[in-house]
């Protein structure tokens, strides 16, 4: 009786691990569908906040560094200093040929890790003539407890989390 109950034990024991691993392996796809959806677009809107003040400018980059969306900007912008200073963020992009817009609500965490900011200019080659990855000025911030929602005239919107 007992040897059936540890073989019970250890086959769900193994159940639940390769549930585990399964969803491990799911988890990225939400993070992926959207940085190619920022990736389609070419340019997306970030909004920071400062003083009460709402601040929204374009953006380019996005890109999938171990397994986190990280964005790039320079640290003497004014944008990383409000980032700095508020971590959180809003994102919107609109694919106009697929009528779908995606917004985003996440939290900001800089990265000061040169193979980060390395793996940044080297998905963005033409950032390379205004930055370096041991430069003082390259900024490079990956998005935490993320929601993103896709949005349509035609449907309703969909939400995602990473």
């Amino acid at each position: 009786m007992k040897l059936r109950n540890i073989l019970t034990t250890a086959l769900l024991l193994m159940i639940c691990a390769a549930g585990q691993a399964q969803t491990t392996q799911k988890e990225g796809q939400p993070m992926k569908e959207v940085c190619d959806f920022l990736k389609e677009c070419g340019e997306y809107y970030l909004a920071t906040v400062e003083n009460g003040q709402p601040h929204v400018r374009p953006f380019g980059t996005a890109a999938i560094y171990e397994n986190r969306l990280y964005i790039q900007t320079g640290k003497r912008k004014n944008v990383a200093k409000q980032m700095l200073a508020n971590p959180k963020i809003e994102i919107c992009a609109y694919n106009k040929e697929k009528g779908v817009w995606l917004r985003i609500a996440a939290t900001v965490v800089p990265d000061e890790r040169i193979q980060a900011k390395k793996f940044m200019l080297d998905e963005y080659p033409s950032l390379k003539s205004m930055y370096s990855a041991t430069d003082d000025n390259t900024f490079v911030l990956y998005l935490k407890d993320a929601t993103a929602t896709f949005h349509s005239f035609s449907g309703e919107p969909r939400e995602v989390r990473f």
